[in-house]
């Protein structure tokens, strides 16, 4: 979820190479967004078509700056025409002390290693492996620099095969904007740092700054994906897809830290609201987010099964190790703090349009959502492994080898309280919590 203590561009890689996409939040200003993007597009790579580079003259404390700023451990060095002349890595400035000298006193320009255009990482390992390096420029006929290859990206692909990557082998990313605040501008800067899509995040997808929204990216920026909401009603599907988003955001006050249904008195329950919109959007073969109210894995299975494409969630990555914020202890246990993003703070810090109080300066601001805490559960992988292990157990409970079995073969009943007691633990003691799952019921205060 684009929320400030969920989503940026660590917590954004980290759940990308599980398979999943985060959405970098919009707290901020435009282009240190767009630099949270460009930080996960560089972060992994097949071939680096875009390798970061520099030039002989300048100064070693140049490329060490680059190197700590994007997490790299060497640089191709080029003329200014764009001929690779050399590379630097860490190798050639380990016991350097004086990083004033110009890069051509420190690179390595003889014997240089490279591969031509087309060559896939299969021979780009070989070749590493061989040489016993860690970085392969592409170069092509003319001795121009076209890409890189890096061990690490290789070794990346391995680890992580499962990983949600674009065209180019780069991790794919989202981002939010809001639909008051320059969101042309902020939309523009986000595409040009390579955002796979963008969402409009706002509490009420019908309303009339989302929908001029949508009809100005769609026109101003016709090949960026956009995703609008939220919406709880078919009126709402229907609204949204006519006006042409990409892909529709489900849900109005379902999240845990959200009082819009308390505040304002408006929303529809989740389940029903997943159901009644992925119906109509089915209609239209347009994708959905099922937004808000996952409490386990469980709750995945069912709005999946009851038609959403995907899933977003924030209180179950907030407490992660890659998620913004510092650790806090209280009463000798982990946390880290978790807001909603129409709790006082983040109105505060910039997403008072997502409720539309933009306008209102000096005005008290109205929040509807609340600022606490959530347990801190270590390396996002770790959640990941959970939700995906029940994402798979109900899906063979149900007999579904795909997603489009599961939406056809699941049924749903009705229970009563005592049906849904009844499914959580109950005249037991929990004395060790598992790590997926906890329940109101068995605290050891009365079963």
């Amino acid at each position: 979820a684009p929320m400030d203590t969920v989503t940026e561009s660590r917590l954004a890689i980290a759940i990308a190479r599980e398979g999943g996409v985060g959405v970098i939040h919009r707290n901020m200003d435009i282009a240190t967004q767009a630099d949270h993007v460009d930080r996960v597009k560089r972060s992994e790579h097949g071939v680096i078509t875009n390798p970061i580079k520099l030039t002989a003259d300048k100064k070693l404390s140049e490329a060490t700056a680059l190197m700590e700023r994007f997490h790299i451990s060497g640089v191709p060095i080029t003329d200014e025409a764009g001929h690779l002349v050399g590379i630097l890595t860490n190798r050639d400035i380990r016991f350097e002390t004086n990083f004033e000298l110009a890069i051509s006193e420190r690179m390595t320009s003889k014997n240089l290693v490279t591969a031509s255009p087309g060559t896939d990482l299969d021979q780009a390992q070989a070749l590493l492996a061989e040489h016993r390096i860690e970085k392969l420029p592409i170069v092509d006929a003319n001795g121009m620099l076209q890409g890189l290859i890096t061990i690490k990206d290789i070794e990346k692909v391995k680890r992580h095969p499962n990983a949600t990557k674009d065209s180019k082998g780069r991790l794919v990313v989202g981002a939010a904007i809001g639909p008051l605040r320059e969101p042309y501008e902020r939309a523009k800067a986000l595409f040009e740092a390579g955002v796979d899509f963008v969402v409009i995040d706002a509490a009420h997808g019908q309303s009339v700054g989302v929908r001029e929204c949508v009809k100005m990216l769609k026109k101003k920026l016709p090949d960026l994906k956009v995703i609008a909401g939220n919406v709880a009603t078919k009126e709402g599907v229907r609204d949204l897809v006519a006006l042409g988003a990409d892909g529709l955001r489900l849900g109005i006050g379902a999240g845990s830290i959200c009082t819009t249904r308390i505040v304002a008195g408006v929303g529809v329950p989740q389940f029903t609201a997943v159901m009644d919109c992925c119906e109509e959007a089915a209609k239209h073969g347009i994708p959905t987010i099922a937004d808000g109210g996952v409490r386990s894995s469980g709750d995945v299975v069912k709005s999946l099964a009851a038609g959403a494409s995907a899933v977003m969630m924030g209180n179950m990555f907030a407490g992660c190790e890659e998620s913004p914020g510092e650790i806090e202890i209280y009463r000798n246990r982990a946390y880290k703090v978790y807001r909603g993003m129409g709790s006082i703070g983040a109105m505060r810090q910039g997403s008072s349009d997502r409720y539309f109080a933009v306008k209102e300066k000096g005005a008290t601001l109205v929040p509807e959502g609340v600022e606490g805490r959530v347990p801190f559960k270590g390396p996002l992988a770790d959640t990941m492994a959970q939700m995906v292990g029940g994402l798979r157990s109900g899906m063979g409970y149900v007999g579904a080898a795909s997603l489009k079995e599961l939406q056809e073969g699941a049924e749903f009943l009705k229970i009563t309280n005592a049906g849904l007691r009844e499914s959580h633990p109950h005249d037991v003691w929990i004395t060790k919590e598992p790590p997926n799952y906890s329940s109101p019921y068995s605290t050891g205060e009365g079963d």
